[in-house]
């Protein structure tokens, strides 16, 4: 398989945990990180550290080279037109909030609405909330079905003239299931109403290409793509980001600054007020040549191939329950165990050195959808193997035996 080549390159997995070799099944909620991605970050602070843009000397024109060129291979990975597309940022939080606060404050006000799923999570759904707080406006919610996948035709119908913004997930991180986001994009379309893509679960697992989805913006952390936490991207196509007011002021996002007044720089240095995670952006830049390197050809075919065998596992476990089973998933499987809540079951696999997520994984309308308070989550990277998934079978089958049914 794949992963048992690439396996070396993740230094953690020499590691043991709790006595014994790391199973690691929770890179929905952050991957590890490749050698590679450690040592830019290590050669960039102790050889080549720097502010940028600003400097007239060699340190900072090197950093400034190399921040400017992960702008590029970000654009490469999305499929983008330009690097004028590429903002960095936190995260997907942060370029969901940006957009609530910008994009929204100029499409939408009282009695509008937007529409989002049943699937999103935290960072998808609470920064368009206070939006509609603040303007009068509400959200619309699309259900979903019992196997976690979207009902395509009721979000259809529920597009209206009152729309006017659509919000959606590319992959749920509790369910998996990947949305029919061209689809989505040129029903939205037609009605002349933008769309703002949630990523961070997709960028990892998939090929984008924007330019083929078509979608107005589109965000994704660098933590998810075996990049350093603190770093993201927001793309956006440039006619759009031209028009939208700067999100926070400082410097590097200006113009000219006077006491009278002041104007602003461009799409990206407009919103990328003050010094920004250079280290971060510079080891993000790592992480996609890493990927690249492997091809999404490979990883999905490797993925895949792991999501089939650990769904035929997990489901012949007695008084286990898959939540969201749609039939376009990436490699995320959540359950539920008869009469074993979800946070035991994760600190007896921590005991054997699997390490899974337990809780609502910031999506509590999902939990509320399938009538549980919280599931146990197992989720892939392009390291884990067939004997990660036999493991965690193994601890399940040990936590059955603690728990009877």
């Amino acid at each position: 398989m794949l992963a048992e080549g690439l396996r070396n390159d993740f230094p953690i997995f020499r590691h043991l945990v709790r006595g014994r070799p790391l199973v690691y099944l929770d890179s929905a909620a952050s991957a590890q990180k490749p050698q590679v991605v450690l040592d830019t970050l290590h050669r960039f602070y102790s050889e080549g550290y720097s502010n940028i843009h600003r400097g007239v000397y060699l340190l900072s024109e090197e950093a400034t080279r190399i921040y400017e060129g992960t702008r590029e291979k970000v654009r490469r990975l999305l499929g983008a037109r330009e690097t004028r597309e590429i903002v960095f940022l936190r995260g997907t939080t942060e370029g969901l909030n940006l957009l609530a606060w910008t994009l929204g404050r100029q499409r939408v006000g009282a009695g509008d609405e937007i529409l989002l799923t049943h699937m999103e999570h935290h960072s998808n759904i609470v920064p368009w909330q206070l939006l509609c707080e603040q303007v009068g406006a509400k959200l619309v919610v699309a259900p979903i079905d019992d196997t976690g996948a979207l009902d395509l035709a009721a979000w259809t119908a529920l597009l209206s003239p009152r729309t006017k913004l659509v919000a959606a997930g590319h992959v749920s991180n509790a369910l998996g299931t990947v949305n029919p986001i061209k689809t989505m994009v040129q029903r939205a379309h037609a009605l002349g109403i933008p769309v703002v893509v949630d990523g961070a679960q997709a960028v990892p697992h998939l090929p984008i290409d924007v330019k083929d989805l078509d979608c107005d913006f589109y965000v994704f952390s660098g933590h998810k793509l075996y990049g350093p936490t603190g770093i993201g991207i927001l793309y956006g196509k440039a006619e759009l980001l031209e028009q939208l007011p700067p999100y926070q002021g400082g410097g590097d996002m200006i113009r000219s600054v006077s006491f009278a007044r002041s104007t602003f720089a461009p799409p990206p240095h407009r919103f990328e007020a003050g010094t920004p995670d250079i280290a971060g952006a510079i080891g993000l830049g790592a992480a996609i040549y890493y990927v690249e390197s492997i091809g999404f050809e490979a990883i999905v075919a490797h993925e895949q191939a792991l999501l089939a065998y650990a769904t035929e596992c997990l489901a012949a476990l007695p008084g286990l329950q898959l939540i969201g089973t749609a039939p376009e998933k990436v490699g995320v499987l959540s359950f539920v165990m008869d009469g074993v809540h979800p946070h035991d079951i994760g600190t007896l696999l921590d005991a054997e050195g699997i390490c899974v997520r337990a809780g609502h994984h910031c999506a509590q309308p999902v939990m509320e959808r399938f009538g549980v308070p919280a599931t146990t989550r197992a989720s892939f990277g392009l390291y884990n193997t067939q004997a990660d998934v036999d493991a965690l079978v193994a601890g399940l089958l040990k936590i059955r035996e603690l728990f009877p049914q």
